[in-house]
């Protein structure tokens, strides 16, 4: 609790601006306040990983192409009817087409054939003339474009396109795919429009159906999506590429899916969030947004050479000059991509896209079963982004120094755009995210300011005084509160660590210089590390390949022992991986000796006037040296003294001895940390229980029991030299004339 009200009192503003900020973006994602610029900039980068899909070829749709080149052969568009009549027998016929689609409405009569003059003519001026109605009622069936149009229509899989309009009614609707009273009083929001242009009776009769192939652009004029469904009187009729789907599919009906059937009939129940087309084995259901739209799935730059779909010219249908396996078995879309004709549209993709091709892609959606869509949840889901990354940096950036800020904001960035990336990619969800991505520069940009303007000073000072010394994580950590932390000399209780290679002269001599600047580069890097990392030792100093750290110092840590204990297991985990590595590599093998001490040392800044550093001296700093020099006789590789294991008393010991050492009158128990409870192994912990056992008979002088003992532990454990030198021992012990044996205490000469 003292340690949140310190950290509190320290970060508490920045805290509470970062979660303001949060909070803003939360507003905003609720609907509270809007901004434009903001649904901008989320129409960019929606329309930027539009265009990162990139082209999927899509043999199932093509695109009959009204060009330069049909326009050339045939003339002037529109074209007559019986030019559209053998474009469908073509298609429908001779081709065999699943469905065809036209994104061309034909709402006036065609007159281009001249019969409807020499009808009035024979009805007026020409009315005396023998057998003039015969005549004319022959030549009725080669004149009558509509009629020859109509019948080309008659029985086939066409689906005509007309246009919404709030000016004018003009044409026949085809039969809506509902109407209000099918909805047994269900509500279902769709765009309206109170007029049309349509098309002729008599077309719009023989066709299977007709689609609207009206486009609502957003605010900027680009179409990012098209309406399904669209409310005319009582009536809801689909658009161009839904009714094409349709008919291509062999669809029996159009419906909307309002999730729970069970409160069907219930007025006022929420809107459709599907469109259900019945399949005759299934059926497909098509997710929308608001007013019953659907996100169009733009792949590729759009027209003839854009990769998407295959684009064939009219006049080569007209001759037939188009390969069956093209157009055999697939839905054709008759449509225009000559600029003068004015059906070219501005998408995400294109500035100049082929409308027809929005078409395209919308049945191609269809046939895939794979919509891009705003989920219901959409909310939730911007909810979630923005609390991850804005809980994260707003807890996270007031702590970190300037690097570590600029990397966890660019892995938060990175991770929401990631996570956008994912759900638009696998889920095919449309999620706006430019609001989150704001919050994580803002929470960053005032992070950093305040840090520059309030921090920067103070910092700059203690890195004066420390960083010469002292490892930068600590300088770092001791930043946070300068006043507490001097250079001036004091006494405390730590942890000192001596580290020293076996048999170093003889690496040395084996190896060329530059291979043993590596080695021992590799060696001091890989120590270094441990000892700095996450235990946090203060690195005092090399001394040829030696090692020195020591914990609690500069900053007081009540665990310095244990922290030492638990960095010198690691640093012999990693020199035996270095050692793997140097073997590998023909060098000579790697063993090191670890010596830790705890007590009470003089820590300060020491030296002479020509070259000072943050260093510890005193009788403990020494035993620790010394005991690193043990290590070596009893063949193990850490040694710590009794201070240290009842420091750090969460870790398995082996006791080795009770020693004296130069200099030193008063007897100390040497002891190997094997790790900690749950990381030693049973078996292991069984061979020390026995050693114990072994070592209290060679305690109390019974030869024969400590020599049976331990003879059994060394014929376990043969590689365990400390068994080893216990029978030498016994056998001088036992050997050594009365009054000369050994007196319970090993005495060393060591360094």
């Amino acid at each position: 609790m003292a340690r949140l009200r310190k950290a509190f009192g320290k970060y508490g503003a920045r805290w509470a601006l970062g979660f303001a900020l949060m909070l803003a973006a939360m507003l905003y994602t609720n609907g509270t306040w809007h901004s434009g610029a903001i649904e901008r900039q989320d129409a960019i980068i929606s329309d930027l990983r539009m265009r990162l899909d990139g082209p999927v070829p899509d043999p199932r749709i093509v695109i009959v192409d009204i060009d330069p080149k049909s326009i050339a052969a045939v003339g002037r568009f529109p074209w007559s009817r019986d030019v559209m009549a053998k474009l469908v027998d073509q298609l429908a016929g001779h081709y065999g087409t699943r469905a065809i689609g036209f994104d061309v409405s034909f709402p006036e009569p065609d007159t281009s054939s001249g019969y409807a003059v020499l009808e009035r003519l024979a009805q007026r001026e020409l009315k005396d003339v023998p057998g003039m109605a015969t005549k004319l009622a022959a030549l009725e069936p080669e004149l009558d474009y509509d009629g020859r149009f109509a019948k080309a229509l008659a029985g086939r899989p066409v689906v005509l396109g007309y246009n919404l309009s709030s000016d004018l009614s003009k044409g026949v609707l085809p039969k809506p795919a509902f109407t209000v009273a099918d909805l047994r009083g269900r509500t279902l929001d769709a765009g309206r429009s109170s007029g049309y242009e349509a098309n002729i009776a008599r077309l719009q009769a023989a066709a299977r159906g007709a689609g609207s192939f009206s486009f609502v652009p957003d605010v900027d004029g680009v179409v990012r999506t098209v309406p399904l469904l669209q409310r005319v009187g009582d009536g809801y009729y689909p658009s161009l590429g839904l009714a094409t789907a349709a008919v291509g599919l062999g669809a029996t009906s159009i419906r909307p899916d309002f999730g729970d059937e069970s409160l069907a009939g219930q007025n006022g129940a929420a809107g459709a969030d599907a469109i259900v087309l019945a399949l005759p084995h299934k059926n497909l259901r098509i997710p929308v947004g608001d007013d019953l739209t659907t996100v169009v799935q733009f792949r590729g730059p759009g027209g003839p050479e854009g990769g998407t779909f295959r684009y064939v010219s009219a006049v080569d249908v007209l001759n037939g000059k188009v390969p069956a396996a093209v157009l055999t078995g697939h839905i054709a879309l008759v449509g225009t991509t000559t600029p003068g004709l004015q059906d070219m549209r501005s998408t995400p993709v294109s500035s100049v896209y082929p409308g027809v091709e929005v078409h395209a892609n919308v049945i191609k959606s269809i046939l895939d079963g794979r919509f891009k869509s705003r989920p219901d949840y959409a909310t939730a889901l911007e909810f979630f982004q923005i609390a991850v990354a804005g809980t994260l940096l707003a807890l996270l950036l007031p702590a970190l120094a300037p690097l570590p800020a600029v990397l966890a904001s660019g892995a938060v960035f990175a991770g929401v755009v990631a996570f956008n990336w994912f759900l638009y990619r696998q889920m095919d969800w449309t999620i706006d995210m430019f609001v989150c991505l704001l919050l994580v520069a803002l929470l960053f940009v005032a992070n950093v300011a305040w840090g520059f303007l309030f921090e920067y000073r103070k910092g700059r000072a203690l890195v004066s005084r420390f960083g010469e010394y002292v490892a930068p994580e600590l300088v770092a950590q001791m930043a946070e509160n300068p006043e507490a932390y001097t250079m001036e000399g004091e006494s405390r209780e730590l942890s000192v660590m001596f580290v020293d290679v076996r048999g170093f002269t003889t690496i040395s001599e084996g190896l060329s210089p530059k291979a043993l600047r590596e080695y021992i580069n590799l060696y001091l890097t890989a120590m270094s590390e441990d000892i700095r990392g996450s235990h946090q030792g203060t690195l005092d100093k090399y001394i040829g390949d030696a090692v020195m750290a020591f914990w609690g110092a500069p900053v007081a840590f009540a665990d310095h022992a244990s922290r030492a204990v638990a960095t010198s297991l690691l640093m012999q985990a990693s020199a035996a991986r270095l050692n793997d590595d140097f073997q590998r590599r023909g060098w000579p093998a790697l063993a090191i000796g670890i010596g830790i001490n705890s007590g009470l040392m003089h820590v300060g800044d020491m030296g002479s006037a020509i070259r000072r550093a943050y260093t510890v001296m005193g009788d403990a700093v020494n035993l620790g040296s010394r005991l690193e020099g043990i290590t070596k006789v009893y063949g193990v590789g850490i040694a710590v003294g009794e201070a240290t294991r009842l420091a750090a008393p969460e870790f398995v010991y082996r006791e080795l001895d009770l020693v004296r050492v130069k200099g030193k009158n008063e007897p100390v128990a040497i002891f190997e940390p094997l790790g900690k409870p749950a990381d030693v192994a049973p078996a292991v912990l069984d061979e020390l229980a026995a050693w114990d056992a072994a070592l209290a008979r060679v305690r109390a002088r019974d030869w024969d029991a400590a020599e049976s003992a331990i003879a059994a532990l060394h014929g376990a454990h043969p590689q365990r030299a400390l068994y080893a030198l216990y029978l030498e021992r016994i056998a001088r012990w036992r050997a050594a004339p009365p009054g000369e044996g050994w007196d319970g205490v090993t005495t060393f000469d060591t360094k």
